[in-house]
């Protein structure tokens, strides 16, 4: 991901040393020069002082007098200001912003989940950070993540988040893996509706491969799923956001129970159907404080398709203040069609049953892939 140095130039000369040279070597002066190419002598001193560039136009000229190709005379130019950027850009990754900039990502973390090329040298984590989150500076990651500038896109702000270097780095992962998925189908409100009954079913049988067919039927409706590891600094569950005219959700196995998972996977579909293309919503304490309204209609969408609320009450009624056993729970699972994990999460929820329960052992732990 980072930018090769092994082909970049030690130095390069302003095209106004090879000018001067040749002007040596043909006896002339600065001013016959100039008379003879008419340009300006005062734009012939400027290059000869490298206060100038090169312009094409000026080269077809230079040609002509010094019979030395056009194009190399930009070359030399293009080579001069290509250095000179660089060593800007080096400047740049020298400075304290920058280096404090990058210590407070995870990058030995990032590197192991093979995100960013592993390595111990600090100049090149700084580039291999900008590489990854496609910008050049420090200013321009808080311009993307911090200050919204970007308004034709979704709208982003971890500026109130505890850490917003890791739960930066992990969407932008996200982004970097939509990228490469292809979709035959565009977005659907209507088939995604009709396919809600199939992701149900995945819920009550938790396949092993249960995230692959997640991303299957998500792909046929025009929906990009990311399901991946999370990062000890970004305490997510998952997000949603639109990409484009692409609905994306990005997924972890943060708590690696399928209760959670799952709440934490309709939630997010519910954003997709419910809200905005132009939120960036990420399901962890920090955003549900500033986004109370929409998080909690997203938990209503969530909470109604894996277990509704006349099922909840009914099973509550049946309870009749007892606490509930094993075989009742896998009854109850059985007759409202969802996994025995998400009423006993519901119940634990409801504080019927504590969070010790032995129930805890109908809950199935999951991994993502990386």
């Amino acid at each position: 991901m980072g930018t090769n140095r092994k082909f970049r130039a030690v130095y390069a000369f302003h095209p106004g040393v090879t000018l001067r040279d040749k002007l040596n070597e043909m006896d002339m002066s600065v001013k016959e020069f100039a008379l003879r190419t008419t340009k300006p002598e005062k734009t012939i001193n400027a290059v000869l002082t490298g206060e100038s560039a090169v312009t094409p136009d000026m080269s077809i000229a230079f040609e002509q007098i010094t019979q030395i190709p056009a194009h190399f005379w930009l070359n030399l130019q293009r080579n001069y200001d290509e250095f000179v950027a660089r060593q800007k850009s080096d400047a740049i990754c020298r400075d304290e912003v920058t280096i404090a900039w990058t210590k407070n990502f995870p990058y030995n973390e990032m590197a192991q989940l093979n995100w960013v090329p592993a390595t111990r040298n600090l100049a090149e984590k700084i580039v291999n950070l900008f590489s990854f989150f496609k910008v050049n500076s420090v200013t321009a990651w808080e311009d993307y993540y911090f200050n919204q500038k970007l308004k034709s896109s979704f709208r982003i702000s971890l500026s109130s988040t505890k850490d917003p270097y890791s739960m930066s780095a992990w969407l932008r992962q996200g982004e970097i893996l939509a990228e490469n998925l292809k979709l035959e189908n565009s977005y659907s409100e209507i088939s995604l509706k009709k396919c809600i009954t199939q992701l149900k079913q995945l819920v009550m049988e938790q396949p092993a491969d249960f995230s692959s067919k997640i991303f299957e039927i998500c792909s046929s409706v025009g929906i990009k799923i990311i399901c991946m590891k999370h990062i000890a600094h970004a305490p997510v569950n998952g997000c949603t956001r639109w990409i484009g005219d692409v609905p994306c959700v990005q997924m972890t196995d943060r708590q690696k129970r399928n209760d959670v998972f799952w709440f934490s996977f309709f939630h997010e579909l519910g954003h997709i159907m419910l809200h905005g293309k132009k939120d960036l919503f990420i399901e962890n304490d920090e955003n549900r404080a500033l986004e109370k309204e929409k998080e909690a209609e997203a938990d209503k969408f969530a909470a109604d398709i894996l277990l509704s609320m006349k099922a909840e009450t009914e099973i509550i009624h049946d309870l009749n203040e007892k606490l509930p056993t094993k075989q009742f729970i896998l009854a109850k699972a059985k007759q409202y069609q969802t996994h025995p994990a998400i009423i006993v999460g519901r119940l634990q929820h409801r504080q019927i049953i504590p969070q010790n329960s032995p129930l805890n052992n109908l809950k199935v732990a999951l991994e993502l892939p990386s």
